[in-house]
């Protein structure tokens, strides 16, 4: 059983979690690695999971898990395919109607990941010999009858085998876990863990963090020590429970014995495993145990439960079949079940007939954005299973969407009935007409990365833009790349290198061939740069936009175009296990920019330059380095070999001018390589100067004997004495430093490095001189941020100017070296050949060393150093689902905000919250007669067409608005303070003209109008915030 890791103790548990063997291929996972980490990663590498039922539900969850990675996946389904199946399983295509379903689903999910094998299960049946499950470390049903999940699930309860089940019917779902008795969560939240420096510990146990900086911990939390002197008890203690005493105090307990605290100390939050106790399926279903996914609907989910079970006995009882679609008798029949079901339980559940009844008239509706919502939440419980990494779902959890029904078209058992198309899944649930309504929508959808794809594959599936005047357009500007593969799901690695856009087009054309010629791929950056591109006349023909972007900037873009042509919006964005939607409504909702995240943090100067206390400091310096050495100073010298008379005017304007002139001494003179030798001696100089000669010097300047003014000791708090280090080529990371660095300033030069031994580097090292540290008294280093910087140059003619010409001087002129430039370097994080990440590595750990911080491995350092955004298939897949809830709403036209959802989920934890988007500002005016005029200050603005300056004013006068002042972009164009004799020229002009004559610039040619800034006071002489307005031009 020890690999069940059914273990009681925590302390055992903690170590067997820790213990695990196997390599993982970084290249393919390195953004799932980071939600998960290695040690989770190793542990789903030694599993093996079933899944039975392959429709759609069952195809997602084996694609999730296919694409997270597992020792085998095994599929189960002998049912032939229906055409049905086509409206949500994506890997079945026509020509397989009749196939049996785990046949033809094997071969294209087997696909998805190379080392992860995929097979089909041989037994005639899961009942028959369920001896066969012992191979299974996890066993997933869908589509499966009640009767036997009862009897697969409490088989596999005593045979500690974990059991996953979860079914979908419409816009219903659920899905029930049993992981069995003293389960262990090794990580409940997949947080990072808090550490902060200690200020004191007091005799009585409370712990102070240092400055004032909050410490982050909860009651309950477990922290350690390290570093601290006078307890020195502490030091690698065994974790100790905290209680909180405010945001910066927390107590440790008795710390009688342990003596009396000096000084210094870190403190590192433990977590601790949770052990959990789950109840067989039989127990479950008569007192189930409920999370809640949406507190809207508090007493939803118990109905539901009932419901549910109502249906499995329908089904019983007509030789399998569940309900007809919006069938009234089988909708009764179903009630009738269920009444009998509510009064059995220990309480008597309440239920309402319309609900239940709805879950009758969809039980045959299977609908991919809900296959999308549960198959990534199912899949996410497999991985926590076999991991023991995040808080699995105990035990029930229901969720239903039935707001996305549609009130434009009538629904009918002659509407929703099986109309022998691949959509009858769908029409199922929402009838035939809203099926082709769906089919005519033009949507453009902006990204084809993992988001993207999982919306293009829902888009497919649900047939968006697939009839007659149906479109979509689909822009990306990137290609693909292998790091991609294990998320962005439609992508082979025979794709990498080619455009996103294309390749996912292409797939989901395979996957629904009725979107052959209604996409349209575009390979463009949407921004202000490509508005000529997408112009009004583009975004004028779209019905809805829906974002799948990875970054603020291109979001909020989208998001502001939208609000300007008042189209619908749809954004989403996932964080690792944490996922988020948002609706934007014209003149309903507010917009994604009306709201905006904190700024990202930043570390200060003085910390970086001198002070590093955590390995994050260290990480930041060395990008700073990898940026000053490879490509801002080939920037600086292309620019002086460029820019005419560049000295004389760039460089005197720029107000760095020492700086400047010593990196363009050292590119072009001193430091100069002719061949690949020179640049391994200039890599080797770089270590002395970066990691021995700084260090002296900053302890010269401050010994580690020294005191503040205060008497204090200089090192002590967050500041640590630093060492410097003595090179020793037998160092691994000593070694990486020089070949990276070499390797790099080459590349920056344009010298072949190829073929170079290591023998070969040794030999150059060892044949150099390395010049030995003299201490120079005239360095001035900042002590702290609030110090002002003694190195800042004064503002002021230079004193030195003498030196600056000597400088100048002695670099070759820009002509007498023409045609020559350096290749600044690009920072690509993703590719292991170039030297990035393993420079930026070894300079941060060489920074760590000095000054004994832990140090990092390669794969921490570009997490940090390449800012990437640790992403997950489950979190995307659920995420996708939940926005293509809300666009069956946008579609329908509801202008209700209270049908519409924002959602949040945290499928670690696991957390769902949906909250009803909040509306958009509205302000008001009193015009003439003192009537209130009203005004929604996001989404109104005042359109005029192309008229003159006189016109426009008298215009607003109507209104009852006196313009004080009214401006375009940066031109001021009308102000009521202005003089007669200035404004007689422009009171004549059209608007077009004006903005023309004042800007000094033409109009461009595809733009349609012009926007105008106007500031105006209303009948009561009160300053009014009114829109903005938008001038017609006529082209």
């Amino acid at each position: 059983m020890s690999d069940k890791m059914q273990v009681d103790s925590p302390a055992t548990v903690a170590e067997q979690l820790k213990d695990a063997n196997g390599e993982i291929d970084e290249s393919l996972y390195s953004r799932q690695l980071y939600v998960l980490g290695h040690e989770a990663m190793k542990r789903m590498g030694s599993s093996n999971v079933l899944v039975a039922g392959l429709r759609g539900l069952g195809v997602e969850i084996a694609k999730n898990i296919a694409l997270a990675g597992v020792k085998s996946l095994t599929l189960y389904d002998p049912k032939p395919a229906t055409l049905a199946d086509l409206s949500a399983q994506f890997f079945l295509h026509p020509e397989d109607v009749g196939k049996p379903r785990a046949s033809v689903t094997v071969p294209r999910v087997s696909e998805l990941n190379p080392y992860t094998p995929v097979q089909e299960y041989t037994g005639a049946s899961l009942t028959s010999d369920m001896a066969q499950l012992k191979q299974f470390q996890v066993v997933v049903l869908t589509d499966t009858t009640l009767n036997d999940q009862v009897k697969i699930a409490d088989y596999c309860h005593e045979n500690g085998i974990y059991v996953v089940i979860t079914d979908t019917f419409g816009l219903f779902g659920t899905i029930f876990t049993d992981f069995g008795k003293n389960f262990t969560v090794g990580d409940p939240t997949g947080e990072n863990v808090n550490s902060g420096i200690v200020a004191d510990i007091d005799s009585d146990g409370l712990v102070s963090a240092l400055d004032e900086t909050r410490h982050g911990l909860e009651d309950g939390d477990f922290v350690t020590f390290s570093e601290v002197e006078g307890m020195e008890g502490l030091n690698g203690c065994a974790p100790r429970k905290i209680e909180v005493k405010g945001p910066y105090t927390f107590s440790i307990g008795d710390v009688s014995g342990l003596g009396e605290y000096r000084r210094g100390g870190q403190y590192t939050q433990v977590k601790m495993p949770k052990i959990l106790d789950f109840e067989p399926l039989s127990k479950q279903l008569k007192k189930p145990e409920l999370l809640i996914s949406d507190f809207a609907k508090f007493d939803r989910p118990q109905q539901l439960h009932v419901g549910i079970q109502a249906l499995h006995a329908f089904a019983e009882n007509h030789s399998g079949e569940l309900p007809r679609p919006h069938n009234e008798a089988d909708a009764s029949e179903v009630f009738k079940i269920a009444e009998s079901l509510a009064g059995q339980g220990d309480d008597k559940v309440e239920l309402d007939e319309k609900v239940i009844k709805e879950l009758s008239y969809q039980a045959k509706g299977d609908i991919s954005p809900m296959d999308a919502f549960f198959g990534g939440m199912a899949a996410q419980e497999v991985l926590k299973a076999v991991s023991g990494k995040f808080h699995p779902i105990v035990q029930f959890l229901y969720f239903d969407s039935l707001e996305s029904l549609p009130a434009s078209c009538q629904r009918s058992e002659e509407q929703c009935k099986p109309q022998g198309t691949r959509y009858d899944g769908q029409i199922a649930v929402f009838g035939k007409d809203f099926q082709e309504k769906l089919g005519n929508v033009k949507e453009f959808l902006v990204g084809a990365g993992a988001i993207g794809c999982e919306m293009l594959k829902n888009w497919a599936l649900m047939g968006l833009g697939a009839g007659p005047e149906g479109k979509i357009w689909v822009t990306d500007n990137d290609q693909i790349e292998k790091s991609n593969l294990n998320r962005q799901f439609l992508f082979r690695p025979t794709d990498v290198g080619k455009l996103k856009s294309d390749c996912a087009a292409k797939a989901v054309e395979a996957m629904n061939p009725d979107l052959k010629g209604h996409i349209l791929t575009m390979q463009d950056k949407v921004g202000p740069e490509t508005e000529h591109i997408f112009n009004e006349i583009f975004w004028e023909g779209l019905d809805a936009v829906t974002n799948a972007l990875d970054n603020v900037e291109a979001r909020t873009y989208v998001d502001r175009r939208c609000v300007f042509f008042r189209k619908p919006l749809v954004d989403s964005g996932t964080l690792g296990t944490k996922g988020n939607t948002q609706v934007v409504l014209p003149h309903i909702t507010e917009s994604y920019s009306s709201s905006q995240d904190p700024p990202e943090k930043s570390f200060p100067m003085c910390t970086l330059r001198s002070f590093p206390n955590k390995i994050e400091h260290t990480i930041a310096w060395a990008r700073e380095m990898f940026d000053s050495f490879f490509v801002k100073g080939p920037e600086v010298v292309n620019l002086y070999l460029n820019t005419p008379n560049y000295l004389g005017s760039t460089l005197k304007q720029s107000g760095n001018e020492k700086q400047t002139l010593e990196t363009l001494r050292d590119f072009l003179v001193t430091e100069k390589p002719l061949t690949f030798d020179d640049c391994i001696i200039w890599g080797r100089h770089q270590f002395e100067k970066n990691y021995n000669h700084a260090i002296q010097q900053l302890l010269y300047n401050f010994p580690k004997d020294s005191t503040t003014g205060s008497g204090q000791p200089f090192w002590s708090g967050p500041k640590r004495a630093p060492d410097a280090l003595k090179f020793d080529p037998a160092n691994p990371t000593h070694f990486t430093y020089v070949e990276a660095a070499a390797h790099l300033h080459a590349f920056n030069y344009g010298i072949n490095p190829k073929g170079v031994s290591k023998e070969h580097y040794l030999e150059v090292l060892n044949d150099m001189i390395v010049p030995d540290f003299k201490p120079d008294p005239s360095v001035r280093i900042q002590a702290s941020d609030s110090d002002p910087d003694p190195n800042a140059q004064p503002s002021g003619p230079m004193d030195d100017n003498e030196y600056l010409n000597k400088m100048a001087d002695s670099l070759p002129a820009p002509k007498s070296v023409a045609g020559y430039k350096l290749e600044p370097v690009e920072f690509e994080k993703d590719d292991d050949t170039n030297h990035h990440i393993d420079f930026i590595t070894a300079a941060s750990n060489l920074r760590a060393e000095n000054y004994k911080i832990e140090t990092a491995d390669r794969h921490k350092t570009k997490f940090i150093a390449g800012k990437i955004i640790p992403a997950i298939a489950t979190t995307t897949a659920l995420v996708t689902g939940l926005v293509n809830l809300e666009l069956y709403k946008i579609l329908d036209g509801k202008t209700n905000i209270e049908h519409y959802k924002n959602g949040f989920v945290n499928l670690a934890l696991p957390f769902f919250g949906f909250s009803e988007p909040i509306a958009s500002p509205k302000g008001k005016y009193i015009g003439h007669g003192g009537k209130e005029v009203s005004i929604d200050k996001l989404w109104d603005r005042f359109e005029v067409d192309d008229i003159t300056l006189q016109e426009f004013i008298d215009d607003f006068e109507k209104k009852g608005l006196n313009i004080s002042m009214v401006s375009s972009g940066v031109s001021l164009l009308y102000a009521s303070f202005y003089p007669p004799s200035k404004l007689k020229d422009r009171m004549g002009l059209t608007m077009s003209k004006l903005v023309e004559h004042i800007s000094k610039k033409p109009i461009p040619d595809h733009q349609k109008n012009v926007i105008y800034e106007v500031t105006a006071e209303d009948q009561t002489d009160e300053d009014v915030e009114i829109p903005y307005v938008m001038v017609k031009l006529r082209k």
